[in-house]
């Protein structure tokens, strides 16, 4: 976040930098320029750096997965304080799987075990523990027990009631249950 900062007060100074070229070069040419020139060049070098990493950042973390991560999900948003979001709404949040270590029931085939990772904008990635019936189909947390000490996955599905049903068409269930990690 600082390295954005700093980059963010480059890009202004950058574009009041080149305002203040103009502004020169106007003086020669016996002409005087707006004294508003430089700070709005300030501004729109603000404004276009922070714009442009809103959008750039999903593609960036994206990039950055590791093998056998996958994008799942993704939720875009329009706010009204950023405008420009009602023209092209902006990722700001995605789950993805962790489907290169996917544990499968010995019980049971069609349960599984699966990390899903919460990413936001600005803040810390979650890992989330989910156990995944491809027969029902539906998917619960899946939570520890006890310090280092967790629930077996068939004692998990016999315990929980909290499941949440999942569609056939549902990214999550094509991803797990469709392509068998």
């Amino acid at each position: 976040m600082l390295f954005e900062f700093m980059a963010t007060l480059a890009a202004g100074f950058g574009l009041a930098g080149l305002a203040l070229i103009i502004t020169h070069l106007s003086k020669l040419a016996g002409k005087r320029a707006p004294r508003w020139l430089i700070p709005l060049f300030g501004a729109i070098g603000i404004f276009g750096f922070q714009i442009h990493q809103e959008y750039d950042w999903f593609g960036q973390q994206v990039a950055q997965l590791p093998e056998g991560v996958t994008v799942v999900k993704t939720v875009e948003e329009s706010t009204w304080f950023r405008p420009w979001s009602y023209v092209k709404p902006q990722t700001l949040r995605f789950i993805a799987t962790d489907s290169g270590h996917v544990r499968a029931n010995t019980d049971n085939e069609d349960i599984y075990l699966i990390n899903l990772y919460l990413f936001e904008r600005r803040r810390s990635v979650q890992r989330l523990p989910q156990v995944i019936d491809c027969r029902a189909p539906a998917r619960a947390d899946y939570v520890l027990q006890e310090k280092d000490s967790p629930l077996t996955i068939y004692e998990h599905v016999k315990k929980t009631t909290a499941w949440r049903p999942l569609t056939k068409d549902d990214p999550l269930f094509i991803s797990v249950c469709l392509n068998k990690v």
